[in-house]
This record gives C-alpha cells, structure tokens and sequence, in this order.
C-alpha cells in the first residue's frame, strides 16, 4: 500500500501554525485602544466609530473613510540575506500609514499579511513585533492579519508582505489638492533614509555592481552597508496630528504627499491642479546614503531624484504666510528636521528642481546642520 500523505507531508504543519499564532495576541493587543472590539477567535476585527469614546484628534460630523494597501518591496531581500527581520514590519506600517495621512486623515487600524515557505514561529514573531511597533508609532490599531504558508510559491526563507491601513477624516477636510494655489511654499519633512522605495536599483549598485558585502562598513555612512539598508521608514503620523491640533481653525495645509517610488519628480505633482507645477530649491540636508549610492553607480541626477526620496519623506503644501512657523513646529515639538524647500508656480504639472546658490552650503556641507 502507498504511503499515506498529509498536509505537514506538503509543507504545512498545523501543529507549528497553532504554535506561532499563540504568539502574536500580546503583539496586537498593545496596540489596542478602547475602540477595539474584542472578538476572541474571530474571523475579522472589530472596530467602534462611536463618537462618544473622544479618542479621536479630532470631532467627526461627516466621517469619510481612507484607506490604504501597500508592502515593503525588495528591502526584504536585505532582510533575509542579513537575517534581520524586526524592523521591516515599521517599514509595512509607515507605507500605508503614511499614504492615508496624505488625505488628511488620521490612521485607526493596520491589517497585516505575511506570506512565506514554511512556517518560522520565530521569524513570524519578529516580523510581527515590527509590525506593532510601527501600529504604535502611527497610533493605530493592529486589529488583526493573515499569516500564509505557502511552500510552492517562495523559496525556503523567503517571505513577503502586504499591509491594510484605515483612516477617517472629515468631509469637508479632505485633503484633495483643490486648495493649492501659486505661490503657496512647500515644506519638507526629513526622512529617515532610503525608506521602502528604490532598493533594486539600492542592491544592484551595492552588492552586484561595487560587489560589497552586507556587513562592509562604509565610511562615508559610518556604518555598515546592512544597517544603512535597513533603517526603518519614518511615520509621520505624529508630526501630521501635531499640525492638526495647532491650526484647529485655520485650514494652512493645502495638500500633503508622499514621496516613495517616483521621488521628488514624479510624486508632488498627483496634488496639483492644471496649470500649477512645483519649483524646488535644494536647501535642505541630504544624507550621505544618497550621495554615496549615486558616486558608486555613476547614476544620473534625475535619475536618483526620480528614484529615491533624497532626503524628503513627506512634503507639505502649505500657505505661504505660515510655511517657515510650520516647518518650525514640526522642529521643535517633533524633534525632525523640516524645510521649507519650495514654491508653487505656474506650470503644466511638474517638478522643477533649482540648483542650490552659491552662497549656500551645498547639502551634505557639515555647516548645514539639521535644525
């Protein structure tokens, strides 16, 4: 008689599965808030809108809903060739976090799915503890996720990952573009490096062009190539809502984006109307990552500013009259650098990027420090 076969036999374990999903219930419920409904062994999250509860920034008359899906990208790759997986769960908050802020909207909660060969219980635990950690940083909700083994699809180690953000925010508050106007300024929030976005051209010129390996340490980073790699994206929830709670009247911002794969060139312009384009000045502090990366692969200017974020996470539109009060907010009570680095013009939709003067430091000049 044949041998019998099971699902461990196909690469499923069930008994390791139960094993790793009695794991992540702590991971989840430090991120809960009193709107959570808790559903012990349920097939979804619950989530209460009732306004009575006040944890919200702010009061809600029309609430629209925001959402947003993304993943992490190639960065993985780094993560598996290093064995380093407890921060790319920030990195899969902060991409979808930071896309709902763009409508103006406040995030309240993150769904996640993890996809990989066979299952990890420890790897699954550190993807996730990286996933609440973001969750709490964006002051959100990790109400739950999916967590698929799947051993035809990926190769032994490999994994991937996709996240569910939902925000709300007002109606009439929705941050659609339709009150940008020329001459409106443009305020740069820093980000925290190379965030989630441009990591196949990252890789190609790091390991298979210059032939370094992950723990080469690379004087002009100070740092390891691995750990310049995997410096988490920054989450802007904070700094949005700080804005929020100082100009609860005036409406300063105009529009919000945020800068992942396209950069500089290609993101600004999805909140510009006809007829309107962005003159940018380069007076902010580019980190070295940049400059090192683009002197290693002999890539064009446009190029990096097409690819990468250089240095700018999350730009703000903002009027005129409150630009330089609002990048100082973000300075002081945030603690991140900010800038103001442009202006809106007239134009047909475009970036156009401003060489810097020639009385001013140059970006990565020590003299310009980050404020």
């Amino acid at each position: 008689m044949s041998e019998s076969v099971d699902y461990r036999r196909s690469g499923v374990d069930l008994d390791l599965y139960e094993k790793t999903m009695a794991m992540l219930p702590p991971l989840l419920k430090r991120t809960y808030t009193p709107r959570v409904v808790d559903w012990p062994g349920g097939f979804a999250g619950l989530f209460r809108l009732d306004d009575n509860i006040r944890l919200l920034t702010r009061k809600y008359r029309d609430p629209v809903l925001v959402s947003s899906t993304d993943g992490v990208g190639t960065k993985l790759k780094v993560a598996t060739l290093t064995g380093r997986h407890a921060t790319v769960g920030i990195d899969l908050v902060a991409m979808s976090v930071n896309d709902c802020l763009c409508a103006g909207a406040e995030p309240l909660f993150f769904l996640d799915y993890v996809a990989m060969s066979r299952d990890d219980p420890e790897l699954t635990r550190q993807i996730v503890e990286g996933i609440s950690a973001g969750c709490i940083e964006a002051e959100c909700a990790l109400l739950g996720g999916e967590t698929a083994i799947l051993p035809e699809m990926y190769q032994r180690g490999d994994y991937d990952l996709a996240g569910f953000c939902v925000g709300v925010v007002e109606r009439k508050h929705v941050l659609t573009g339709k009150d940008v106007r020329i001459g409106d300024r443009i305020v740069g929030i820093a980000s925290s490096g190379l965030h989630s976005n441009g990591y196949s051209l990252a890789r190609k010129i790091a390991f298979d062009h210059a032939g370094l390996a992950a723990d080469t340490f690379v004087a002009e980073l100070g740092k390891t190539v691995a750990d310049e790699l995997l410096i988490p994206t920054r989450i802007y929830t904070r700094a949005i809502k700080t804005i929020w709670r100082h100009y609860r009247v005036k409406r300063v911002v105009h529009a919000i984006a945020h800068i992942t794969g396209g950069g500089l060139i290609d993101n600004p312009p999805r909140v510009l109307a006809e007829g309107q384009a962005i003159s940018l000045e380069r007076t902010w502090e580019i980190p070295p990552v940049f400059g090192w990366l683009q002197k290693l692969g002999a890539v064009s200017e446009h190029e990096m500013f097409r690819v990468f974020n250089m240095g700018i996470g999350l730009i703000v539109i903002v009027a005129d009259f409150y630009a330089d009060a609002l990048a100082r907010l973000i300075r002081d009570e945030i603690g991140v650098a900010a800038w103001v680095i442009g202006e809106v013009v007239a134009g047909d939709r475009d970036v156009r990027l401003k060489e810097p003067k020639n009385d001013e430091p140059e970006p990565n000049d020590p003299g310009q420090n980050e404020p």
